[in-house]
């Protein structure tokens, strides 16, 4: 099942309700899966600095984990708490020092994101209760996307619970299912992409983050998957500029999108799109398949 969303803000005024919304339209999907949730969120930058996002298992003391971590990297390193996750905002040339850190001091700890702007909270749960807990009705920033998760394939766990983020400030959620994943998987971690599960999706991410790395645009990665990836999917791809959405040439899984002045949407069903302002007024459809679709901030 899965149900997963995005929405992209084209009005500045409108960046200040992004949290509220994604954690909306999110919410009326929990029926598709009730899980697990993750968010992915494009907020601040600050120049010459990344934001290292991890999270560590319930009941243990994060906050201690980040300190430790910040003091070990000096350089004006940061850090802020939600809930089961920490963000540390480093130097920029500090990020694999970072995660190194984390593994030799904190291997308990899995690092979900990194980059200039995302941050990506996740967690197993009732989306809802996730949603609440790491307070995303509260963030803001340009755009974001979300996923619930029905896990039919693999057991529920934080880690495995999308967004899958295997590049930086690229992320990556998936309704469907990949055959050829096991293959891809190979192949990506000898070309040095680091795939942290056996979920098929974050295949699909490393799969793009390969593709964009040896000099494709977000674009001709989307289209070279059409013909590498086997099976059946709806993908909603954030980068640091941007969204993406592709379907596989049958279009199996359900797809609505809406465009307005102020926003482009997306979600799993359109009861998702329904609480949006200004929804009445916005060009709907259903994306068609095998099209890349891209919206950029410049």
């Amino acid at each position: 099942m899965c149900g997963i969303a995005g929405l992209f803000i084209k009005d500045h005024a409108l960046e200040p309700e992004l949290g509220r919304l994604i954690a909306r339209m999110t919410s009326t999907l929990t029926g598709r899966g009730p899980d697990s949730a993750g968010f992915a969120i494009y907020g601040d930058d600050r120049p010459g600095f990344t934001k290292l996002t991890f999270s560590a298992p319930v009941g243990s003391d994060i906050g201690a984990i980040a300190d430790r971590l910040v003091a070990a990297l000096g350089n004006g390193a940061t850090a802020r708490l939600r809930h089961t996750h920490a963000v540390v905002t480093l130097d920029a040339g500090d990020a694999s020092r970072a995660e190194t850190w984390l593994q030799d001091n904190a291997p308990e700890t899995s690092v979900t994101s990194a980059g200039a702007r995302l941050e990506i909270y996740k967690e197993v749960g009732h989306p809802d209760r996730v949603a609440d807990a790491f307070d995303i009705a509260g963030m803001s920033g340009s755009h974001a996307i979300s996923h619930t998760r029905m896990a039919t394939e693999s057991a529920v766990t934080t880690n495995g619970a999308h967004p899958f983020s295997t590049g930086a400030d690229q992320c990556l959620v998936h309704n469907g299912s990949l055959s050829n994943h096991a293959s891809l998987r190979r192949r990506l971690r000898r070309e040095g992409i680091r795939i942290r599960t056996e979920n098929d999706s974050e295949v699909a991410a490393g799969y793009l983050t390969a593709r964009m790395r040896d000099g494709e645009t977000l674009r001709e990665a989307l289209q070279s998957s059409l013909a590498d990836l086997d099976g059946f999917f709806t993908f909603v791809v954030g980068t640091e500029k941007g969204f993406s959405v592709l379907r596989d040439p049958i279009a199996v899984k359900p797809a609505v999108m809406a465009e307005t002045e102020r926003y482009v949407a997306f979600a799993s069903e359109f009861k998702s799109l329904a609480g949006l302002p200004g929804i009445s007024a916005a060009r709907v459809w259903e994306p068609k398949p095998a099209t890349v679709y891209v919206w950029e901030h410049q």
